[in-house]
């Protein structure tokens, strides 16, 4: 989508902006999950930010997409240094004060993270789809299959295409912590209590990566500001592989904020 560039730190990030060109309502800023990157959100934020009239923020944290490398392994704790160190200062980099995060898988659970421990006003709202707040092993499985697919499979090439030089530092930054013993301990619920602004939470019933324990966990930790539904027929990936229902979900509730 863009070659734009900023820098955060010492590391510069891939990042895009689609929809509108200018607008007064809040910023949707897109949170890409754990295997994913600007280009891999497809045609999803475009599509959606011109429904709903809003300008749009795409960005691909560091050892993803167009991004520069990151050290391995990542620590367990990495979506909590993403929540709370590094988004904060992409949006102030970025100039956004004001937005709504949408955010998939790792992405939802940054964007809960960020918004259980920032005490500023900027996030009007949040959006998860497909996001973990503890690890269930039932799903372990899933993540062993997908190095299967990674390792002799047809995956690395797929993910080649979007990641590039970083496609072996995407995956196995993401296999290896989630796969990493101390990570049946990582629970991020302590920050959802802290979150007072609305929620959806969406997911697909057939995700192979998280049950429906997810969405309760995460509708009990928020309370009553929190909508949650569940798409039928559909796996880890609602904006892709229900594009429209999901859509519709997302635009019916930005609608009423």
């Amino acid at each position: 989508m863009s070659d734009n560039l900023m820098t955060i730190g010492d590391t510069r990030l891939e990042f895009c902006w689609v929809g509108v060109p200018e607008s007064s309502e809040p910023v949707i800023v897109f949170l890409h999950e754990g295997l994913g990157c600007v280009a891999l959100w497809r045609e999803f934020p475009h599509r959606l930010c011109q429904k709903l009239g809003m300008r749009g923020f795409i960005y691909s944290r560091a050892g993803y997409g167009k991004s520069d490398p990151c050290d391995l392994p990542r620590p367990v704790i990495y979506m909590h240094d993403e929540g709370k160190d590094i988004l904060p200062r992409v949006l102030d980099e970025a100039g956004i004060q004001q937005a709504i995060l949408i955010g998939h898988s790792d992405g939802g659970s940054i964007a809960l993270i960020h918004a259980g421990s920032n005490s500023s006003s900027r996030i009007s709202a949040i959006i998860t789809l497909a996001a973990h707040v503890f690890s269930e092993s039932r799903c372990v499985g899933s993540f062993t299959a997908a190095r299967e697919n990674y390792q002799s499979g047809d995956l690395r090439d797929k993910l080649k295409k979007y990641h590039g030089v970083n496609v072996d530092t995407a995956f196995y930054g993401w296999y290896d912590a989630w796969a990493h013993p101390d990570f049946e301990y990582w629970n991020i619920e302590e920050f959802l209590p802290d979150i007072d602004i609305p929620a959806l939470v969406i997911q697909g019933a057939d995700d192979a990566y998280g049950t429906k324990l997810q969405v309760d966990a995460i509708v009990a930790g928020i309370g009553s500001s929190t909508e949650n539904h569940i798409i039928p027929d559909c796996g880890h990936s609602p904006h892709l592989e229900k594009p429209e229902a999901t859509m519709s979900l997302i635009c019916d509730f930005i609608n009423r904020l």
